[in-house]
């Protein structure tokens, strides 16, 4: 089996070093062993399982949960049903994220309705409504 340095891990996976030792510190990726002189030494699975976690990442699941997604990937007990929860529950949080993301852009398109763009900032209805809590929730709703 073909051993390659951090460096090469990085390039190959489309990470930089400090990546690869932050995945170390969490424990998304196991030390790798290391020759005499002290060098870590690297597998092919290395790359394939950093490459999965960052897939896994443009998904939306945190480092933890795909800690829990890679346990689940090598436990031979493991159901797929397991790992389908797991994404249905992720497709929850994204869908809570989306509805706050539209209630933010819906108050923010309400304050640039309400601002001319010209005039002293002194009398901005922007800045007025984020400082007045009571003139921020009357744009809100």
């Amino acid at each position: 089996m073909k051993m390659i340095t951090r460096g090469k891990l990085a390039r190959r996976a489309g990470v930089n070093i400090e990546t690869i030792r932050y995945y170390e510190q969490r424990g998304l990726i196991p030390e790798p062993p290391r020759t005499t002189s002290g060098y870590r030494q690297y597998t092919e699975d290395y790359v394939e399982r950093i490459r999965f976690i960052k897939r896994a990442q443009e998904l939306g699941f945190t480092l933890s949960e795909i800690k829990e997604l890679l346990s689940l990937r090598v436990d031979p007990e493991t159901d797929r049903g397991e790992v389908k929860q797991r994404a249905a529950t992720k497709i929850v949080d994204i869908e809570k994220k989306i509805s706050d993301l539209e209630r933010m852009k819906n108050q923010l398109t309400r304050l640039v309705t309400s601002c001319s763009g010209r005039g002293p900032t002194s009398e901005c209805p922007i800045l007025e409504a984020i400082e007045s809590e009571e003139s921020f929730h009357a744009v809100a709703n």
